[in-house]
């Protein structure tokens, strides 16, 4: 195979267990029981495809991309997909759908049981929602190209090195802990961060997801 860090980088984040399912000769990688992701192998025990969760946007636009990643192996084509074990996807681009993969996980258990797992490396669930009410958790390029918004204080990649407009305003101008203390919420800078990938739909929700997060 020609990524042989994964096992190694899997195992080394808080709460991820694996194990093997012989009927289909699957080394599944969980989070309290739930698989994130999946190394597939042959009748030779030999890797043929890499297979992880991801949100359906992403992983469609990863697979225009790359010819090696395409929808799941034996599972769901929605929101799987699969990376040939020997292809041609670089290195970076696998470690992060497989950190997406995790954190998707990660997300869908209890507030409760989050906290249990990250208080592993003393990370907190609150650290990686942004003060306009983003996750940075479930960010492509959290992990990545960047560490959150809390972490670098503002200065996160698509802002060019400098302080995002949203953060620059909350907490430099205003002094507010988050955009949640803004009577203005959700003002025009946040109705201005809209993905063009999102329909007016996919993105209202976005909107109205955040602004709960920040109202608690």
């Amino acid at each position: 195979m020609k990524y042989p860090w994964i096992d190694e980088f899997l195992l080394a984040k808080p709460g991820v267990t694996k194990d093997l399912q012989e009927e289909w000769n699957w080394i599944r990688y969980q989070i309290d029981g739930k698989m994130f992701a999946a190394v597939c192998r042959d009748d030779d025990d030999k890797p043929y495809y890499i297979t992880m969760k991801l949100e359906p946007l992403e992983g469609e636009f990863l697979r225009k991309q790359y010819e090696d990643i395409i929808p799941g192996y034996y599972m769901n084509k929605v929101h799987w997909n699969s990376v040939k074990a020997n292809g041609a996807v670089p290195d970076e681009i696998l470690e992060t759908m497989l950190e997406k993969a995790y954190q998707l996980v990660l997300r869908s258990l209890s507030k409760k049981r989050q906290k249990e797992i990250l208080s592993m490396e003393n990370v907190k669930p609150n650290d990686l929602i942004s003060c306009c009410g983003s996750d940075c958790g479930a960010c492509y390029c959290y992990g990545n190209l960047c560490r959150g918004c809390n972490a670098e204080r503002g200065k996160v990649f698509h802002a060019g090195g400098q302080e995002c407009r949203i953060y620059r305003c909350c907490r430099t101008e205003h002094d507010f802990p988050s955009c949640g203390e803004c009577g203005k919420l959700p003002c025009d800078l946040i109705l201005g961060t809209r993905d063009p990938n999102m329909t007016d739909e996919e993105f209202e929700k976005s909107v109205s997801e955040r602004v709960k997060r920040l109202k608690g």
